[in-house]
């Protein structure tokens, strides 16, 4: 922030800020800036929320608000978003977090919610590869946790750690890589080529390295559109539909086009994906911005929202909150889905 614009704001002068994108980001932000500066909220798609959908479904005679984005939240990995809930009165209620896997190449299926769920296939007891990856499930969260504390971890890829610590093809396969791909909705082996830091990080963080003291679930009373109601009642200028095509910057801030056509604001926040800032910027990004936000890659995913108990694992005793399920084939060719419960994430029937 420049000096001149310093002196505006201890002046009392307010600023005219563009946000793009309508998301939790963009949301939170236009919200906070509000309260003391014109804001307008630019979003491309036909709603406000971003990964917060909340949909209306009729079964049976009754509506229920069914989350398909944001779900889950705990108050030891999310103080700031528990403390923006209770700003604006939201309220939430417990929920679990459970995992269950079902793979049709070994037969196997599993649960972790306890020991009745774990062995749920009693075969498994005497099945040696499925006890290592049992032990092998211990020693991992015991291993990471004592690196997470410690920090300054290896600079190696989460794969080649595996190899390095001599971890079993069932614990890869049956456990981490299903567990991984269900958390970043991506194919198992990609997950080899994660940053262990990273990795490790994040799992600490949400508790998923300890089998005791694991935080308690949260998810959204009414769905998540009850807290972007609240914050889009805060907002004066709220644009849906309304795609911001380029950003230009010159000395007196910035110009925002649109179809609409252009605007002049002090300010901008880009509270979008990096290649869709990067596409609005344009020929106007700098080299470091180039480099940086050209640096993130995404993948698309295909959500379908469905009352098909045949895309759950074969055995009820295994059902989850996350159910991972493959195919038969090699690890890296068959096909693989992770269907969320939503009876068991939400306060459903």
């Amino acid at each position: 922030m420049k000096m001149g614009e310093l002196e505006r704001l201890g002046a009392g002068d307010t600023r005219r800020v563009a946000v793009v994108g309508g998301g939790i980001a963009g949301l939170g932000t236009a919200w906070l800036l509000a309260q003391r500066d014109r804001v307008t909220l630019f979003e491309a798609g036909d709603y406000v929320g971003g990964h917060t959908n909340t949909v209306d479904v009729t079964l049976e005679g009754r509506t229920h608000p069914v989350d398909t984005g944001f779900l889950v939240f705990n108050r030891r990995t999310y103080p700031n978003l528990c403390a923006l809930f209770a700003l604006l009165g939201v309220e939430a209620v417990e929920t679990e977090m459970s995992f269950g896997v079902s793979l049709a190449g070994p037969g196997l299926e599993w649960a972790g919610t306890n020991l009745d769920t774990v062995f749920a296939q009693r075969a498994n007891l005497l099945r040696p590869a499925f006890l290592g990856m049992v032990r092998d499930i211990m020693r991992f969260n015991r291993e990471t946790t004592r690196l997470a504390a410690a920090g300054g971890m290896p600079a190696i890829s989460l794969g080649d750690y595996l190899e390095l610590e001599g971890y079993g093809q069932a614990f890869c396969d049956w456990y981490l890589l299903p567990m991984a791909a269900a958390i970043w909705s991506c194919p198992t082996r990609t997950m080899l080529d994660y940053p262990l830091a990273t990795f490790v990080q994040f799992c600490h963080n949400h508790g998923l390295l300890q089998v005791l003291d694991r935080p308690r679930w949260l998810t959204v009373e009414g769905g998540g559109r009850s807290y972007v109601r609240r914050m889009l009642g805060r907002l004066d200028d709220v644009r849906v539909g309304h795609p911001v095509l380029r950003v230009e910057r010159d000395a007196l801030g910035v110009r925002v086009h649109t179809r609409a056509g252009v605007e002049r604001f002090d300010e901008v926040v880009f509270a979008c994906h990096s290649d869709q800032t990067l596409a609005i910027l344009g020929e106007g990004a700098s080299e470091q911005e180039r480099r940086i936000l050209g640096a993130v890659r995404y993948q698309d995913n295909l959500a379908i929202l469905h009352t098909d108990p045949a895309l759950l694992p074969q055995r009820r005793k295994v059902w989850s909150a996350w159910n991972y399920l493959s195919g038969e084939g090699e690890p890296d060719d068959r096909p693989v889905s992770v269907s969320y419960l939503i009876n068991r994430l939400q306060p459903l029937p």
